[in-house]
């Protein structure tokens, strides 16, 4: 009987040991790519193997497993000419990263990234939300989204309402980007200041339907005048806005062209020829990679054949033809603009001049740029967009308070 116990023990440690020797979990670790640091992430399960790169806010991305044993691990993405094989040493996967000509060690330890986000509300929140919908028929879209209450609202008080419509790319209703949630903690903080909001998924995106496969800035700005339509509908609002980010606030300033919204908040929205603006951008962030300057943009032009060629699609091809100043002129709604000094990705100088010479006087216009903030209005170091997801601040408190007090003050 002793024999027999002795041996089932032996079993279970053998069972143990091989446990132990599983590279299932989390593996983390930094990759050199010349003067960035990029935060690579591993989630390894069985056989499949999921990558984050938390600083480009890409999270899950699928690979191609060639190997995952006890002890090694060989992936690829083809989509984007990567592979990275690692041998586990002293409790550390040691390894080579390898993308098209660049290569680099990459070694990578047991454990999750954990950022930290101090400006999200917190239960219980002080006042109430409701999910809600709107349709834009011609589109056959429906938005999903949360409609935000102030603070103490009552039935029947006619509070302010701002709709908020997200930059480029396909992105929920909190604008979630790096873990941080701009939109979440926007629409806390205008609770609290007495204004409401409506938030939500971009068209085909979350808990949204609708194609966006072929939309344009001019279908997502449809998205957006149904949003502020359907407010309106409610009746239980006064004022009704809209705020956009980056390039939401270009379709603030194309509805604002149509008379559409009572007010309009542009946060880093573009005033200048959208091919002048990717030159800009190019550039600013060319550098900042440290980029020869041969590599740099010299025309719009060639920002657009460069642009063209990285991604051809309907909704580049409208974007990178987009002329904001037409929109802008025949504005006659007040208009708050903000953006930071050290944007890199809408320039605020260039931006802000190009605006403050086309929009029609107006008392109640604010325009402002905030020394040490990036194109997400944090307070930053160089304002490279890598640089984000290691901030924890989410939206300068300075920003959200000038935003709610001049919506307060309309």
């Amino acid at each position: 009987m002793m024999k027999k116990i002795c041996f089932s023990l032996l079993l279970l440690c053998s069972y143990a040991a091989a446990r132990a020797q599983s590279l299932d979990g989390s593996w983390k670790g930094e990759l050199k790519v010349g003067p960035q640091t990029l935060t690579m992430v591993l989630h390894v399960s069985g056989q499949t193997c999921k990558l984050d790169v938390i600083e480009q806010g890409a999270k899950g991305i699928e690979t191609d497993v060639k190997l995952i044993s006890d002890d090694s691990l060989s992936i690829a993405v083809p989509a984007i000419m990567m592979t990275y094989t690692a041998k586990l040493k002293d409790n550390m996967l040691q390894g080579k990263f390898y993308q098209a000509t660049f290569s680099a060690p990459l070694n990578l330890e047991r454990g999750e990234v954990k950022l930290n986000r101090p400006q999200e509300p917190k239960q219980p929140l002080p006042y109430n939300t409701k999910e809600v919908s709107f349709t834009n028929r011609a589109a056959n879209a429906t938005l999903a989204g949360t409609l935000t209450y102030p603070t103490g609202w009552k039935e029947g008080e006619r509070v302010p309402v701002v709709l908020m419509v997200t930059g480029s790319g396909p992105e929920n209703r909190d604008e979630e980007v790096f873990e941080h949630r701009p939109f979440l903690v926007l629409a806390d903080h205008l609770a609290r200041s007495g204004i409401a909001s409506l938030r939500y998924d971009d068209r085909g995106f979350g808990k949204s339907t609708g194609d966006a496969t072929k939309a344009t800035s001019r279908d997502f700005a449809d998205d957006a005048k149904a949003g502020i339509e359907w407010l309106r509908q409610t009746c239980e609002f006064g004022k009704v806005g809209v705020l956009g980010h980056s390039e939401g606030g270009m379709i603030a300033f194309m509805l604002g062209q149509e008379q559409v919204p009572d007010f309009i908040v542009s946060w880093a929205g573009p005033a200048v020829p959208i091919d002048t603006l990717m030159q800009q951008q190019l550039s600013l962030l060319y550098r900042a990679m440290g980029a020869p300057e041969a590599a740099l943009p010299k025309t719009a032009g060639e920002a657009k054949r460069m642009m063209l060629a990285q991604s051809n699609t309907e909704w580049m091809r409208f974007f990178l033809d987009y002329d904001p100043t037409d929109a802008i002129k025949s504005i006659t709604c007040p208009v708050f603009a903000l953006n930071g000094d050290k944007d890199l990705n809408v320039p605020a100088e260039p931006n802000i001049t190009a605006l403050r010479s086309l929009l029609p006087a107006n008392e109640k216009n604010k325009i402002k740029i905030y020394p040490g903030l990036n194109h997400m209005l944090q307070h930053c170091t160089t304002g490279h967009p890598m640089e984000s997801s290691s901030i924890e601040e989410t939206i300068s408190p300075e920003a959200m308070q000038d935003i709610a007090d001049w919506i307060i003050g309309l």
